[in-house]
């Protein structure tokens, strides 16, 4: 055993570069050997070193956990554990029983994403505990050089079954800073964020981003599967402690057998804030992909009968103003196949709206009268557009989940193989949206759509926790203020934009749905059918950007299905829709350059051999010069840049933008000048193109 244990430890120190990397694992390895049977503190260190984590049982035989990054505390020693019904122990007077240390490093290969190629390089500790009734527990303990995942690993004999009431895990952040959250809510992540004092924030959702000192930092959670998902409560200061989304009953989370492993509770460090968007940890804290086959997931650039509803132009139920109906359906696959566009997805085409606001049962195999589906099918065949089906659940999880399967497998046979759902509307019985049933629920239709090759986009989702690694047919999904919300209220202000890449796409792609080209709607108030039906009449509304930003977001927000979500009439014609018949729904590399939360943002992807860049900022307008370097070397490239007009203004002139274009390399920088709610998108084309 002694050998093969110096075995693996002399691979391991030859991974290792710095000699103050190699001492600290020496110190951790030895533990291994002589320290497991000993109550002490036990560390595990990042790769690079920076970032150590030490597990230690305290005076009173309660687990914690402490965090220094950069030889500077970060997180003080904070609790750990749950507390069960029927008397169940999970977290008092546990002992050490053992250790064990292990590393990995690896580049694994995902089928779409920001970057197709990852690494995912850690330490692990996972230290073993007991108690004196049997439980067993693991606490595993993973740490990168971008941040650290923890999960909790329990067994429990003698019982068939466990109910969590509480969990005490705690985050004690050691100093005050800003940061930016929406607060905790069950029901919806639809709102608005909040820049503020660490210290002053009540509860929050997760991904919660701060910063403290020199280091900005974010914690959420990876690989929720099975489990509520996990808010933040204040309970002093900078400390914080999990709360779960609770059944109807009060139980937080169920288990019909006596063991069960939680989701990983993870922060992510990083110097720069940047640095967050451009870390994998939530990725590489999933398991690898259980499909058998990716090579039927296609990411797509879509248009589709969605934003006339919203501004209410159009409607879902069958009516004169119906939107999804045969006729509308051929023209916007045919604007597709005439823009480079491959996809077209279609609101309000089955039987079930009529009963919005009272029953919300949906028939998902019975169009209406007016849209045949058969039809609408055979016509994008012919034209070689996919078809975006969609499930609205209205909330009513049981009659969806009646006819899941009948619904996917017609959906099949007609050639749709992409599905966007949605769960607007309260669930019923007492259940909430991201509690464990639903979660739960949410795994079925994930897996239920792999049957039947269908990849997903949903709205009103649980928060992304980067399961698309496991089921990469979970492609996008919803999950905070999108576009709508221009339509029926005082809309989302320039910073939110600014906002979401440094918070809730931590988590993962979001389907934002951008790119309204019709700032100020004035082509739908002149539409005489147009009707008032929410919170606040469109004719009162606006988009609160510039026509640039509304470009440069189809960079900024990340989705692998990417919506041009305006009516097709206002692209028609117009100069500026270059960029997205151009643009690439699909990555092989991505980069945040530059930015600050709720302040600016500055992204670049590569697409086979085409770069594209995104530029954005909030209400004031500023200038920043990037280097080009991430373009090819030895290669001239023609930049067609969509720009703020020089007397545009997101409040005062909204739609003045320039397009220019200029030949450029890899040696040269760029200057961004964004007027105020502006932005900028540039697409790089080599010149042999």
């Amino acid at each position: 055993m002694l050998i093969q244990y110096f075995s693996n430890f002399k691979y391991i120190s030859n991974t290792i570069k710095s000699m103050k990397q190699y001492f600290i694992y020496i110190v951790a390895s030895l533990a291994v050997l002589i320290g497991c049977t000993t109550p002490k503190p036990a560390e595990v260190v990042s790769p690079d070193g920076h970032i150590r984590l030490a597990f230690a049982l305290d005076g009173n035989n309660r687990m914690t956990y402490q965090i220094q990054v950069n030889d500077t505390t970060f997180i003080t020693p904070s609790l750990l554990g749950f507390q069960s019904k029927d008397g169940v122990n999970l977290s008092e007077n546990f002992r050490m029983t053992g250790i064990d240390f292990d590393t990995k490093d690896e580049v694994w290969t995902q089928p779409w994403g920001e970057n197709k190629e990852l690494r995912n390089h850690y330490n692990e500790m996972a230290v073993h505990l007991s108690d004196t009734t049997a439980t067993k527990l693991t606490l595993r303990f993973r740490v990168f050089d971008d941040g650290i995942g923890f999960r909790y690993e329990y067994e429990v004999p003698g019982v068939d079954s466990l109910l969590l009431t509480d969990e005490l895990t705690s985050f004690n952040v050691a100093q005050d800073g800003t940061s930016w959250s929406i607060p905790a809510n069950y029901e919806t992540y639809e709102l608005l964020y909040r820049t503020q004092p660490l210290s002053t924030i009540d509860n929050a959702n997760t991904p919660m981003t701060f910063k403290t000192g020199n280091v900005y930092a974010s914690i959420h959670e990876a690989a929720l599967t099975d489990f509520p998902e996990m808010t933040l409560k204040n309970i002093g200061g900078c400390g914080f402690k999990s709360e779960l989304a609770p059944w109807p009953d009060g139980i937080k989370a169920r288990f019909a057998s006596n063991s069960f492993k939680t989701p990983w509770r993870t922060i992510q460090f990083a110097p720069k804030a940047v640095g967050l968007i451009n870390s994998a940890l939530i990725l590489n804290l999933n398991e690898p992909c259980a499909l058998e086959t990716t090579d039927w997931i296609r990411p797509m650039k879509y248009v589709g009968v969605w934003w006339g509803m919203h501004l209410g132009v159009e409607s879902w139920v069958i009516n004169d103003r119906h939107g999804a109906t045969t006729a509308n359906a051929k023209r916007y696959i045919d604007f597709a196949a005439d823009n480079n566009i491959e996809a077209v997805m279609f609101e309000g085409w089955n039987e079930g709206w009529e009963n919005w606001g009272g029953t919300q049962a949906f028939d998902y195999t019975k169009p209406y009268a007016d849209f045949d589906m058969e039809e609408i099918a055979h016509y994008a065949k012919e034209k070689g557009i996919e078809i975006i089906g969609h499930h609205e659940t209205g909330g009513n999880i049981f009659n969806y989940e009646k006819q899941l399967d009948k619904a996917y497998q017609w959906y099949a046979d007609l050639g749709i193989h992409c599905v966007k759902t949605g769960y607007a509307g309260g669930l019923p019985d007492g259940y909430n949206h991201h509690g464990q049933f639903n979660v739960r629920h949410y795994r079925n239709v994930v897996k239920t759509a792999a049957k039947y090759h269908t990849t997903l986009d949903v709205h009103e989702p649980i928060k992304d926790t980067g399961i698309r690694r496991t089921y990469p047919n979970m492609m996008t999904r919803e999950g905070a203020r999108g576009m709508e919300w221009n339509a029926w209220s005082e809309g989302n202000p320039p910073e939110h934009h600014v906002m979401l890449p440094f918070t809730r796409l931590l988590g993962g792609p979001m389907d934002y749905t951008p790119g309204i080209f019709d700032i100020l709607y004035e082509r739908a108030k002149k539409n005489p059918s147009r009707k008032q039906w929410n919170m606040k009449d469109s004719k009162d509304c606006r988009i609160n950007t510039t026509l640039a930003k509304q470009i440069a977001n189809w960079v900024i927000l990340y989705s692998p299905l990417q919506m041009a979500a305006d009516m097709i009439e206002n692209y028609e014609g117009h100069p500026a829709f270059r960029f997205f018949r151009d643009f690439e729904a699909d990555c092989d590399w991505s980069e945040a350059l530059a930015g600050e939360p709720g302040e600016f943002v500055v992204i670049a992807r590569k697409a086979k051999d085409k770069y594209f860049l995104g530029a954005a900022t909030n209400e004031y307008a500023r200038d920043v010069t990037v280097n080009l370097d991430f373009l090819e070397k030895g290669k001239t490239y023609k930049a067609t840049i969509y720009a703020d007009a020089k007397d545009a203004d997101w409040e005062t002139n909204p739609t003045a933008y320039e397009i220019s274009e200029k030949q450029v390399t890899a040696d040269d920088t760029l200057t961004i000048s964004m007027k105020r709610g502006g932005g900028q998108a540039v697409s790089f084309i080599p010149d042999n193109h």
